[in-house]
């Protein structure tokens, strides 16, 4: 059985109770490289089999999976943060189905979370940002048509770009040139809940000069919104006026106040 688990941004004991579980009683793991934190290793096993992928191509991943497989040994492939968000997982479980290969998926903590918890916002204000626009700037890896910045960026909406660090110049200008205004609240977050966590606030104008300065080119995420500053309403779900199906709201004098929808 080979399971797929999300190890979490960085920090150790962000890897959930599963993920852990499976950690604890794999006899082969594949990890991320430096994307995991290795203290997360000394979960294993006596006996153990530890690659790292950081070394491996797509190929040789498969044939230690299925060489476990038919040594009758559980495998785990520990990606970081989320497996499901560009963990490149879907080309391996299609190798694993070609195979016959049985696989599940842990989920884990993905970095933007964990960026969320270091800079204390919440992506999804009311009157602010409903929604969150989760990408990366193109470089090298191409995105498809209808996915450059400039095109997201008419949203207005909270947006995380991941793997995007050597390429501030281009984020701020494709946002910009898509709508966001210069003095958009923009932050930086590098390596995410690991000890040497570092957090940068700028402005779009101003995040590629913070970069730079910060020497920051890599493992970070980036961040552009309003939901990083500024005014917001509150949710009407805790509004004393505010009818939900477990509360009946009431207006300032005493009496019912809206209903439900």
């Amino acid at each position: 059985m080979v399971h797929f688990v999300g190890a979490g941004p960085g920090a150790e004991d962000l890897i959930t109770v599963r993920g852990l579980r499976l950690l604890q009683q794999a006899d082969v793991i594949i990890y991320a490289g430096s994307l995991v934190n290795p203290g997360l290793l000394t979960a294993a096993k006596e006996g153990c089999i530890i690659h790292n992928s950081a070394y491996m191509t797509l190929e040789e991943v498969i044939e230690v999976i299925a060489e476990s497989e038919k040594a009758g040994r559980t495998t785990v492939r520990l990606h970081t943060g989320d497996p499901a968000i560009y963990g490149a997982i879907k080309e391996q479980m299609d190798e694993l189905e070609k195979r016959q290969i049985p696989y599940d998926v842990c989920p884990g903590v993905s970095a933007l979370f964990g960026a969320a918890a270091s800079l204390k916002v919440e992506y999804t204000l009311p009157d602010v940002s409903q929604s969150v626009i989760i990408t990366r700037a193109e470089g090298r890896t191409l995105v498809p048509e209808g996915e450059q910045l400039a095109q997201l960026a008419r949203h207005q909406s909270t947006m995380i770009l991941y793997l995007s660090s050597a390429l501030a110049v281009k984020v701020k200008d494709e946002l910009i040139a898509g709508g966001y205004p210069e003095d958009t609240p923009a932050a930086v977050v590098y390596k995410a809940t690991w000890p040497e966590e570092k957090i940068v606030r700028t402005t779009l104008a101003k995040l590629p000069e913070a970069m730079e300065r910060e020497q920051i080119t890599k493992t970070a995420l980036i961040l552009v919104g309003k939901v990083l500053d500024g005014a917001y309403s509150k949710s009407r779900l805790y509004d004393a006026s505010f009818t939900t199906e477990y509360r009946q709201g009431k207006n300032a004098d005493g009496n019912k106040g809206n209903q439900s929808v």
